[in-house]
């Protein structure tokens, strides 16, 4: 997987993330839980955590299946 260093990371577009309404602010996009999406790898990646969060119990199923789609328009260009 690529670096996703913290300065490119709060640097990404809120639309990079899975969830972008919890990556508004710099600091914001820091937090983990908001499924940074800059790449093929990335987006691979938060399908896998998003999974792994809805089976813990801490995404909802709508959460999981924006992610979900999200990662796979990444995927399919």
């Amino acid at each position: 997987m690529a670096d996703l260093t913290a300065k490119k990371r709060e640097n990404l577009p809120a639309k990079d993330f899975g969830l972008p309404e919890k990556a508004r602010t710099k600091d914001a996009k820091k937090e983990s839980g908001n499924y940074p999406m800059p790449d093929e790898a990335h987006a691979r990646n938060a399908k896998a955590r998003a999974a792994q969060q809805r089976r813990a119990g801490k995404l909802t199923k709508a959460e999981e299946a924006r992610i979900d789609r999200k990662a796979d328009e990444k995927l399919d260009d």
